[in-house]
């Protein structure tokens, strides 16, 4: 099984990652598509340099990298996608077959989060209208960080009721330290994680955002209200 999921960014997406990744049947790749989003975007992420240089960067060659033999030999893939990355030209025929999950957070933290690490940022950067055209593109399965974070157990067990993957408990914890498939960005952006053993606990209340914060987060609303009602919910 190959299971791509999609999000945008600081929506619990390298959590997810390592509760796969703790799986001895699983393999994971670090959003793949980064690099070659970089390399024709332009954009001046941090460690832009590097990320284009340490990975591969041709979208064809990442194509054939998703749809190839998973590494070790493992039964299934697990893929961190950012649907930002995924531009409108690249291939995505790579994707028929994947089982789709879309990780959502809600507007107001993705943009307080990732605000505190990028000046300027806008609709494009938090992806929500890439998230909803992917969605479009594949349909899946719609599953949102704050309930994950409220009961890991109920909510992974429950995503992998739909999947048709049994559940395993290995899921809920990780080594402190990082994972061997991060990206070199992991330098960068994991450092709470990788601080981490687990799923942190739930969330407290909304942030309060103002001027251009709250203007893009409200521009996102409708977006993410329209994939949270189809979201998984526990069983």
């Amino acid at each position: 099984m190959r299971i791509a999921c999609w999000s945008g960014p600081r929506n619990l997406s390298t959590a997810m990652m390592y509760a796969f990744g703790a799986r001895t049947d699983c393999a994971v790749m670090d959003e793949p598509f980064y690099a070659p989003f970089l390399r024709d975007t332009g954009r001046p992420d941090p460690m832009r340099e590097e990320i284009v240089a340490g990975h591969e960067a041709d979208p064809e060659r990442v194509a054939a990298l998703c749809s190839g033999p998973i590494p070790g030999g493992r039964p299934h893939l697990y893929l961190k996608l950012m649907a930002l990355h995924m531009l409108p030209a690249y291939p995505l025929g790579w994707a028929t077959g994947c089982v789709h999950v879309h990780l959502l957070r809600h507007p107001a933290r993705v943009v307080a989060s990732y605000g505190a690490k990028r000046d300027g940022i806008t609709a494009d950067d938090i992806g929500f209208r890439q998230q909803a055209e992917i969605f479009d593109r594949v349909g899946g399965l719609v599953i949102d960080s704050a309930e994950i974070r409220r009961d890991p157990p109920a909510m992974l067990a429950a995503l992998c009721a739909a999947i048709g993957l049994p559940f395993d408990p290995s899921m809920l914890v990780w080594p402190r330290g990082g994972h061997a498939s991060d990206g070199v960005w992991a330098a960068h952006w994991y450092g709470a994680i990788h601080d981490s053993t687990g799923f942190a606990g739930p969330e407290g209340p909304l942030p309060q955002l103002d001027g251009d914060a709250a203007r893009l987060a409200d521009g996102a609303m409708p977006v993410y209200e329209q994939l949270y009602d189809r979201r998984i919910r526990p069983q």
